[in-house]
């Protein structure tokens, strides 16, 4: 690796296009100038800083608001961009302090917002290296959420499991894996140095290059987070049934329904996402009917036997892949997305048989995408009837079954294990008529 100037530049400039354009962090990376071109450990070097960054935001900014003389809102943004990510490596990654402050001096050397402040980034840097960690254990892991949604995770959760929570979220998540064939769970533990989950999933806490461990060139697994993988396994498919994966990029629930043998029809309103799971069908070599419509408007050609709808939501459970959430999502979008939500809903009860399945998640921790949700659906749709889960459908995770018959999982969840995303999931059935 080089002396990280690249690397921290990338992470400088990232920090600001996920602040000002809400772009995801590994957007803001690829749309970063010299990014593509560095090496690989210099790009994940950039990555490890932007991802810790957002994880600790709260903390850093708690920490960086005491030892400057004005807000940091005063601050012109790539000064910001630079004390901010600078901070962070000091503060959480260890960082040389002597290689963490001259670099970033000499980035503010190269910006001319930031050039006329490199001083004050110099001596805020030097301060948070001798004053900063002090400070920083001042601090809590709840402090990295904005207010609105702790206090919604407090109020649905309680404060306990707020700080089991959060504490879950500081550490980068560990490698899930699913595998093709099901039967081969040991064969493909002890080649990929993986745990075996109670769900069935692989877990291997070191990630690297999965495109170099053995078995991923020969389609033998794809990456799911555990949580995710549990959905498709409540749909109870059998082979040749013709099941709908509605908001199906980027595919990994249609893959796990492919393996069963399942007539699959995979839709997304994202023909852009649709490509990686095309991708995946053709490196497992299994077949899926490729969709790229709103769910909403779709037209099957006839009724299904089951559907999955992992609807679009806020996505505030998987904030351990994706720490930026907490800063680019908005109180207001809740609203927005149960809307939506309740419409795909509504759509997959029309497309399903009677007698048929549908099962409903989002990797959301708001109780208005969950439970909510489910609740509010149920009473739309009189159709429909709660098909409750059941304790040996979810091995290790009996107590995330709620008392209506959902599954409520949080982050806290394994957490010796390095935790889940967080995810609701309910299932029903579709009335017979009389």
């Amino acid at each position: 690796m080089t002396d990280g100037l690249a690397s921290r530049r990338s992470a400088a400039h990232a920090y600001m296009a996920i602040m000002s354009q809400r772009k995801t962090l590994e957007s803001a990376l690829e749309h970063t100038r010299g990014y593509r071109e560095m090496e690989t450990r210099d790009r994940a070097f950039a990555r490890a800083i932007l991802a810790t960054t957002f994880r600790r935001h709260g903390q850093t900014i708690a920490v960086l608001s005491k030892l400057l003389a004005k807000p940091l809102e005063e601050t012109p943004e790539p000064a910001v961009a630079l004390l901010v990510t600078g901070a962070t490596q000091l503060l959480w990654m260890d960082g040389a302090p002597h290689a963490v402050v001259s670099t970033t001096v000499a980035l503010a050397e190269e910006n001319k917002a930031a050039f006329g402040l490199k001083g004050l980034i110099n001596a805020v840097l030097r301060k948070v290296d001798k004053e900063g960690r002090d400070l920083a254990a001042r601090t809590a892991p709840r402090d990295n959420l904005p207010d609105w949604m702790a206090r919604a995770w407090r109020k649905a959760y309680g404060p306990g499991a707020l700080a089991r929570m959060t504490n879950v979220l500081m550490d980068p998540p560990p490698l899930d894996i699913t595998l093709k064939d099901p039967a081969e769970r040991e064969k493909w533990a002890e080649a990929l140095k993986a745990e075996i989950l109670p769900t069935g999933s692989l877990r291997r806490q070191e990630i690297g290059d999965i495109t170099q461990l053995p078995g991923y060139r020969d389609g033998a697994w794809w990456i799911q987070d555990a949580a995710a993988a549990i959905p498709a396994t409540l749909l109870g498919v059998k082979e040749r049934d013709h099941v709908l994966d509605m908001c199906a990029a980027p595919g990994g629930k249609t893959l796990q329904l492919a393996a069963l043998g399942a007539r699959v029809t995979a839709i997304d309103s994202s023909a852009g996402r649709l490509k990686q799971l095309r991708d995946n069908l053709g490196r497992t070599q299994m077949r899926a009917n490729v969709v790229a419509e709103d769910g909403r408007r779709f037209k099957p050609k006839g009724p299904a036997d089951a559907i999955l709808l992992d609807a679009p939501c806020t996505a505030t459970g998987t904030l351990r892949r994706h720490p930026e959430a907490s800063q680019i999502k908005k109180p207001g979008q809740v609203a927005k997305m149960v809307k939506l939500q309740l419409e795909l809903a509504n759509a997959a009860t029309r497309f399903l048989r009677p007698g048929g399945t549908l099962v409903l998640c989002t990797c959301s921790l708001q109780p208005e995408e969950g439970e909510g949700l489910a609740a509010e659906l149920l009473k739309r749709q009189s159709e429909l009837t709660v098909r409750p889960i059941q304790d040996g459908e979810v091995p290790g995770l009996e107590d995330a079954i709620t008392p209506e018959g959902w599954l409520r999982l949080t982050p806290a969840m394994w957490a010796e294990k390095g935790g889940l995303d967080g995810f609701f999931i309910a299932r029903f059935e579709k009335r017979i008529s009389a």
